[in-house]
């Protein structure tokens, strides 16, 4: 790895590097931003011989995915096997000067924005301390375009200007063009270090995620290959019903995405391995772990009946899940790996496996899920044992976004929840299922009711206490009334009242305490019946 090189770089030098595709901007970066104001500021100041900061270009081989146009410009492509630069810290300046250099007309909130409009102000002297760039010329204000004072000759400007204008032109000229631009040439680095290197120096705070780099790094315009677009697909196709949207798991995340990659090629989700991956067998493994991607959703969709990705306990299951089916060649698991993965899954949610290390503990399941495809049950260390009991689960407070809750939850949407109102099955949907007071869930023994009681809010937002509704319409009518009272009404409404709590784990309304208002018993009694079917998922009969 060759230190970093210094270089400075005229204005013509800098942008036949940028016409000829030898210098580029990647995709990482963020869009061009900078409004007419500013870079009519930057033309100023080089004018006037200010520093204006370095470039930091990073010289490869390796082909990202890149900027292909700057408003009405098209940008070359670089012949195979050739080096290119990308810029790391200066794209505002650098697309600024672009347009100023070749005129361009630039799109930006609907408006169009033309660059030949910079203009220096020729009723100032060069040696004023005035700003004298203008960005909106006007014919009662002497000015020459930047663009045309950039791309023409002195001659040009004869006849149109006289001998005063004319040597003030002379010099913006001499100073625009001889102007040395201070950069810095990291050469052949790493793409990890390079990206690092984008991060630190990054003004705006942006640090690059995973995901952008390995984006960048796979890109490969002959394979028309694009994870970025490969990843949208996946989540919504709007040429197709065959995505993730459709499926209801629209926010698995793009990192559980590279996870499944890396998994599938190296059994080895950290970071750095990741990072190593070689582009063509990323290429090559994609359509496969895609497809396991589905069989892994469909899997939790029709096994689990957890029907929206907000109940997955952790979207990092389906990084072992996926890994099964690449390694099962698509087929389904017989009765005994069926049994078993149950088995790894509501350990993984109920332990809360995920909450931390994920990278080292996913290393650790692989393994499992390779016993499991050789019908071996895997082994679960004494440290790692669930211990649950009534009492942990009644205390359990709720939250939407605990592994441990989303499990339980998970376990109530297996059961296939009816409607309080009307036996209906309960949709559920994943911008309903955010927060704790979304749409779907519902405390059976009602919060307001409960602080009436002298309850505390610790004891009222038990995950026991959680029901999954369909609507408002059954939190509207509920209130704060007693179960008694609000089910009574429902049972007026609904002849199959009894078939609807059993899909909400309330197996009988007399021995649930719910026809004498009696919580403590409630909570006793619908704990004990999620306990038993907890245990049965830890401990099948094999």
């Amino acid at each position: 790895m060759q230190l970093p090189e210094n270089q400075n770089k005229k204005y013509d030098h800098l942008f036949t590097e940028i016409d000829t595709g030898y210098i580029k901007i990647p995709k990482f970066q963020r869009e061009f931003v900078w409004n007419k104001n500013q870079t009519g500021r930057l033309i100023d100041s080089i004018i006037k011989g200010f520093p204006i900061g370095t470039f930091i270009f990073w010289k490869t081989r390796d082909e990202l995915r890149h900027i292909k146009n700057i408003g009405n410009a098209e940008l070359p492509e670089k012949r195979s096997g050739e080096s290119v630069s990308y810029v790391l810290d200066g794209q505002q300046r650098i697309t600024s000067l672009f347009a100023v250099k070749k005129g361009l007309i630039i799109t930006k909130e609907g408006k169009e924005v033309d660059y030949k409009d910079i203009s220096i102000d020729l009723s100032f002297d060069p040696d004023d301390d005035e700003q004298v760039i203008i960005t909106d010329p006007s014919e009662d204000i002497r000015s020459v375009s930047v663009f045309k004072l950039l791309n023409g000759s002195l001659t040009d400007f004869l006849g149109q200007y006289d001998n005063d204008d004319i040597k003030k032109i002379e010099t913006y000229q001499k100073r625009l063009t001889t102007y040395d631009f201070s950069t810095i040439l990291i050469n052949e680095y790493p793409i990890d270090i390079a990206c690092e290197i984008f991060t630190r120096i990054n003004t705006g705070g942006m640090e690059l995620t995973l995901f952008e780099i390995m984006v960048a790094k796979t890109y490969d315009q002959d394979k028309d290959f694009d994870l970025a677009v490969e990843y949208d697909l996946l989540i919504d196709d709007p040429n197709s019903e065959n995505d993730l949207h459709h499926a209801g798991y629209d926010t698995i995340p793009s990192s559980t995405m590279l996870q499944c990659l890396a998994a599938s090629l190296i059994k080895d989700i950290r970071r750095k391995s990741i990072l190593k991956l070689e582009k063509a067998k990323v290429i090559e493994a994609w359509p496969k772990v895609k497809d396991a991607i589905f069989h892994a959703v469909d899997y939790c969709r029709n096994q689990y009946r957890i029907p929206v990705s907000r109940l997955l306990p952790y979207a990092a299951l389906l990084v072992p899940l996926s890994y099964f089916f690449i390694k099962n060649n698509g087929k389904p698991p017989n009765t005994l790996q069926k049994k078993l993965l149950r088995q790894y899954f509501w350990w993984a949610s109920l332990s809360r496996r995920f909450s931390s290390a994920v990278e080292g503990k996913i290393a650790q399941d692989l393994k499992r899920i390779d016993k499991i495809l050789n019908n071996k049950p895997p082994t679960y260390k004494e440290e790692d044992q669930l211990k649950l009991t009534l009492d942990g689960l009644i205390n359990r407070t709720f939250s939407a976004g605990d592994a441990f809750c989303k499990a339980i939850l998970s376990l109530f949407s297996y059961h296939l929840p009816k409607s309080f109102a009307d036996n209906s099955l309960v949709r559920l949907d994943n911008s309903w299922l955010k927060v704790a007071f979304s749409k779907n869930y519902h405390h059976f023994f009602p919060k307001a009711y409960l602080r009436k009681e002298g309850f505390y809010d610790y004891e009222i937002n038990s995950i026991v206490n959680i029901t999954i509704v369909d609507d408002y319409l059954n939190k509207r009518e509920i209130g704060a009334k007693s179960p008694s009272t609000y089910m009574d009404t429902f049972k007026k409404r609904n002849d199959q009242l009894d078939k609807t709590m059993r899909s909400h784990l309330i197996d009988n309304l007399d021995g649930f305490g719910i026809w004498d208002d009696n919580y403590k018993v409630f909570l006793q009694k619908r704990g004990k019946k999620i306990l038993r079917l907890l245990e049965a998922r830890l401990h099948p009969r094999l």
